[in-house]
């Protein structure tokens, strides 16, 4: 099994907008509550408090503030853990320090079980019915899976005025087409190299594909900047002075431009990452790290960091992953340290250390002349690795310190990686887990590498 998240849109009635706004409303004061907690206990004692404390102090909570009372006690332990979650964040040096959020900015509340809820849905349309508010809502969408919904998150968009209902769902994972070597077509494995220029360049050992950066971010940027501008020079929110009308007005038309541009993107990396998904059966691509290569590092490295962001390498790896996943195949992240395929000859091994520049997109092999341009040499590199074909490297996968993505059963954001050998041995591991997870058994450490 594996979860994935399936969106809906929402369509309330006045009265029922009513209900939704008035409970997103004390979520965000419970949350704003909660944080105020943490900071008076930590200035006037010095003491860290938990979460599980101030979940135990919720029914306290409810008596004293009773209009809390009609809300589902889970979804209130979800509004809490929040909290705890953007502390640990913060605590972990991943983000900075919690703080107050406006009503403006507060987005929804969760229910993390099954409980506080029920959904009437095939995977089409349907109703969701929430019982702390007593309405039953009707959705719009279609989701490309379906099984059992195991959580539910009400999602506001106020530049929109629009709802959503975001699911959780546990839908069955086919098991792995790879069982032996003998069973590996190398038609069905491609390698894919993800860049600023060309957003996605694939190799699948016979002919070369080049897909071109969309540049969502960089098409917008003009009337994103000419509306900011005018923004400026309007009234804008401050402590005990409201936002004039005009400065509103402004702000939705950015927010709704902005809202338009992560539309956009998304749609290109589901058309993309599909039809690639599609015809193979084996994905393999180097480990980023898109944090670090998308830090500050002033104007020269801004243009860089607008063309990372406008493809979306997080996200268009995570997609890729899933989708092949989804119809039993795998998809190996090499570990770029020790492959180095951007400076490493495909056709010799060698390695050139000034093919690091990023200026450098030609690349020349001093020792055998072989020539290339750098993103094709990448993936080159890659699919003869994959495939065992790759001179100056051990042919052994797992000497190599070869990750095989797989899907984690309950948190579709987090990733479980099992280290792996050869093709055999990656198709053996797979199909093992997958008996286990039919038999209800679960795999255990050894199992998974």
């Amino acid at each position: 099994m594996a979860t994935r998240r399936q969106t809906f849109r929402l369509y309330p009635s006045k009265v029922q907008e009513k209900a939704l706004l008035a409970a997103r409303r004390l979520h965000c004061y419970l949350y704003n509550a909660c944080v105020s907690h943490r900071e008076t206990e930590y200035k006037l004692h010095r003491r860290t408090v938990a979460y599980f404390e101030q979940q135990n102090l919720l029914p306290e909570f409810k008596q004293v503030w009773v209009e809390y009372a009609q809300l589902h006690s889970q979804s209130l332990q979800a509004t809490v853990k929040r909290v705890d979650g953007a502390y640990q964040r913060f605590f972990q040096g991943l983000s900075k320090k919690p703080h107050f959020k406006s009503i403006r900015k507060y987005s929804g509340w969760t229910y993390p079980a099954q409980s506080g809820w029920k959904v009437n849905s095939t995977g089409k349309y349907g109703t969701v019915t929430l019982n702390d508010l007593g309405i039953t809502l009707k959705m719009r969408g279609q989701a490309k899976h379906w099984g059992v919904p195991t959580t539910l998150t009400i999602v506001h968009r106020p530049s929109r005025r629009q709802w959503f209902a975001s699911f959780t769902v546990d839908v069955a994972i086919p098991e792995p087409k790879l069982g032996s070597q003998s069973d590996l077509r190398y038609e069905s494995i491609v390698a894919y190299d993800l860049g600023t220029e060309t957003a996605l360049t694939l190799f699948d050992g016979a002919e070369f594909q080049e897909i071109a950066n969309p540049r969502f971010t960089q098409r917008s940027e003009a009337k994103i900047r000419k509306l900011a501008k005018l923004k400026r020079r309007k009234r804008a929110p401050e402590k005990g002075v409201k936002a004039s009308r005009r400065w509103r007005k402004i702000h939705q038309r950015e927010s709704r431009l902005q809202a338009k541009v992560a539309r956009q993107r998304k749609d290109w990396q589901h058309k993309v990452t599909s039809e690639i998904a599609g015809r193979y059966d084996i994905g393999v691509t180097e480990k980023l790290n898109v944090k670090g290569m998308t830090r500050k590092g002033g104007k020269r490295k801004a243009g860089l960091n607008k063309s990372i962001l406008s493809v979306g390498f997080g996200t268009l790896n995570q997609m890729l992953t899933y989708k092949i996943e989804q119809k039993g195949g795998l998809v190996l992240v090499l570990p770029t340290k020790t492959i180095k395929p951007s400076q490493r000859c495909p056709k010799c091994g060698a390695v050139h250390k000034d093919w690091a520049e990023l200026n450098n997109r030609y690349h020349v092999c001093s020792a055998c002349g072989f020539e290339v341009l750098r993103d094709r040499g990448s993936v080159m590199v890659m699919y003869n690795v994959a495939t065992h074909q790759q001179p100056g490297l051990r042919t052994s996968l797992v000497s190599l310190g070869c990750l095989s993505t797989t899907s984690k059963t309950r948190h579709s954001r987090q990733r479980r990686v099992a280290t792996t050998g050869s093709m055999k041995q990656l198709g053996q591991r797979k199909r093992q887990k997958s008996r286990r997870q039919v038999d209800g058994e679960t795999p255990s450490a050894d199992a998974v590498g």
